[in-house]
C-alpha cells in the first residue's frame, strides 16, 4: 500500500514539498524527453508539461523543445504555489485543517497488529506521540510519510517546479496556480474515514522497495512513456475508488475545464502540473480532445 501511496504523493500530488536522493543513472533515457503537449487556437497557445514533483539531485531533464516553450510562454502556471523558503504557510494551512478535538486515538486507527508499527513510526518523526491523537488522520498519515522520504534520503526543494518558477521569476514572468494550498489539501480533507486509514497503514508500512518503484515511475517520466505512466500512476488507484476521486478525476476535470476557458483569451502560457494527470483515459489531455481540442505532442 505504501508503495503505491508513495508515488502518488512523490509524483503526481504538488503539496509534497519533498524531493529525490541519488539514484540510477540517466544513460539509457539520455536521447528521450518527459512529455509536452500544446493546445492552441488564433491567439492562443497552453503548453502543458508532464513534471515530476521529487527529482534526484542534478537530474538532467531540460531539453531545447522546452526552453523554446518556456521562452514563448507569458506565463507559468503549477499545480499549488509553495514558497520552499517559508512553508509556514503550508504548515499553518495543514495544521488548520488537519487537526481536530474529540478524534479516536491515533492507535486506534490502525489494527491491533500494526500499533507497534505505528508507534515507532510517531517515535521516529520526533513529534510528540500525543499531537497525532489530535491529527486527523490523513494529516497523520503525511507526517509519517515524511519519515519513508527520509530513510531513502530525500531532501526539499529539487523538483522540476521550482527550477521553472526560478527562470520565469528571472525574466519577471508572472506564476499562478489551479488551486491554492488549501484546496488540494482539502481533497484528502474531504476523503471517507477508511481511505485515511489506507493512507495511515501505508505511511507505517516498511519502504524497502519504494526506492526502486520510484526509479521506475522516474524512468517512465524521462524518457516520456505515457502508458507506462498512466499505468504507474492510475492503475493502481483503481483498488481506492476514493484516492482516486481526490487525487486524479476531481482535479482532472477541474483543470481541463480552467484550460477551456483560458482559451478564450489571447496569450500563451505552461502549466506544469504532475505528469499523471496528462497520461491515459480521464486525463487532462484525454478530457480536452474529449472536447474538441487538438492536443498536440511537442517531445
Amino acid at each position: 500500500m505504501l508503495n503505491r501511496i508513495a508515488r502518488r504523493l512523490l509524483g503526481a500530488l504538488g503539496v509534497a514539498t519533498l524531493t529525490g536522493a541519488a539514484l540510477a543513472p540517466q544513460a539509457a533515457e539520455a536521447r528521450q524527453a518527459p512529455a509536452l503537449w500544446s493546445v492552441s487556437d488564433a491567439d492562443t497557445t497552453v503548453y502543458l508539461f508532464g513534471t515530476i514533483h521529487l527529482l534526484p539531485d542534478n537530474y538532467q531533464w531540460q531539453t531545447p523543445a522546452l526552453q523554446k516553450a518556456v521562452s514563448n510562454s507569458q506565463e507559468l502556471v503549477i499545480e499549488t504555489i509553495i514558497d520552499e523558503k517559508n512553508p509556514q504557510a503550508l504548515v499553518s494551512t495543514l495544521m488548520q485543517l488537519g487537526l481536530s478535538p474529540n478524534l479516536p486515538p491515533i492507535q486506534d486507527r490502525v489494527p491491533p497488529a500494526k500499533r507497534a508499527a505505528l508507534a515507532a513510526a510517531i517515535a521516529k518523526s520526533g513529534v510528540p506521540p500525543q499531537a497525532f491523537d489530535r491529527m486527523k488522520t490523513w494529516a497523520a498519515a503525511f507526517m509519517l510519510l515524511g519519515n519513508q522520504f527520509r530513510d531513502m534520503g530525500l531532501k526539499n526543494g529539487q523538483g522540476v517546479e521550482p527550477v521553472l518558477k526560478s527562470e520565469f521569476t528571472a525574466e519577471g514572468k508572472p506564476i499562478d496556480q489551479l488551486e491554492t494550498n488549501a484546496e488540494q489539501l482539502g481533497f484528502f480533507n474531504g476523503l471517507p474515514e477508511d481511505a485515511q486509514r489506507s493512507l495511515l497503514e501505508g505511511a507505517i508500512e516498511a519502504s524497502t522497495s519504494t526506492k526502486s518503484e520510484f526509479q521506475g515511475m522516474l524512468r517512465a517520466w524521462q524518457r516520456g512513456d505515457v502508458n507506462a505512466i498512466a499505468r504507474t500512476f492510475n492503475h493502481d488507484l483503481s483498488a481506492t475508488p476514493a484516492l482516486r476521486d481526490a487525487l486524479l478525476r476531481k482535479r482532472n476535470a477541474n483543470w481541463s475545464h480552467w484550460i477551456e476557458s483560458r482559451m478564450q483569451k489571447p496569450g500563451s502560457l505552461m502549466i506544469a502540473v504532475g505528469a499523471g494527470h496528462l497520461a491515459g483515459p480521464g486525463s487532462v489531455v484525454d478530457l480536452l480532445q474529449k472536447d474538441g481540442y487538438t492536443v498536440r505532442r511537442i517531445q
